[in-house]
């Protein structure tokens, strides 16, 4: 798990907080679909005191259909804007039916997505925001025997909800929402029941 801070002064050791360790480590032991596979990514380190990264790809046949980001942020002392002591900040892009780029109710569609995907893990939470955008590539010149290519890019952060006198902290739901995210935005059908989900790591794929 990378895991980068916010630059201290000279001589300021002050080790990482207990929650924040265990809520780190929670994100790796998240179970994902088998096409889904996950590695750590270099978090900002000035957003926050603490935090974390991961990126993902969802790849069918070989070929990479989705992509995306998840950073867990940790300010011990809390704050105002995200309304506690951690908060989620995800990105997705998912290549999407080119039709569906002109569809007035993508926006709407795209934002479902997210949050019945928080609603099935219950991955409860507070202050949820964000943003789906819609790019439409059409080609032109020497490229304009390529097919038209759309995408869906859904931006959003939330704060799970931590006990405030906890020492530690499990959001792997959280992580486990955002990975069903990236599944349904390239139209993947839902696992059969009886279907285990697996923990995955870039370059391993389950069967």
């Amino acid at each position: 798990m990378v895991v980068r801070q916010e630059t201290r002064p000279p001589g300021d050791a002050s080790p990482q907080p207990e929650v924040f360790r265990a809520a780190a480590a929670s994100l790796l032991a998240a179970r994902l679909r088998p096409e889904v596979s996950v590695e750590p990514m270099p978090a900002p380190q000035r957003i926050a005191p603490y935090a974390t990264a991961l990126s993902a790809d969802v790849e069918v046949d070989d070929e990479e259909l989705a992509t995306g980001r998840i950073i867990l942020l940790h300010d011990p002392h809390g704050n105002d804007a995200w309304g506690g002591t951690f908060r989620f900040v995800s990105y997705v892009r998912a290549e999407v039916d080119p039709s569906l780029a002109s569809d007035a109710m993508l926006g709407a569609v795209g934002w479902s997505w997210l949050t019945d995907a928080l609603g099935a893990h219950e991955a409860t939470h507070s202050a949820l925001s964000g943003t789906v955008t819609r790019v439409s590539v059409e080609n032109f010149g020497v490229m304009s025997d390529e097919e038209p290519s759309a995408q869906v890019e859904i931006r959003a952060s939330w704060t799970p909800e931590v006990d405030a006198e906890a020492t530690a902290a499990d959001l792997r739901d959280h992580v486990e929402a955002w990975g069903e995210l990236l599944c349904t935005a390239v139209g993947l059908e839902p696992l059969p029941e009886g279907v285990a989900m697996i923990a995955q790591r870039r370059g391993q794929r389950g069967s």
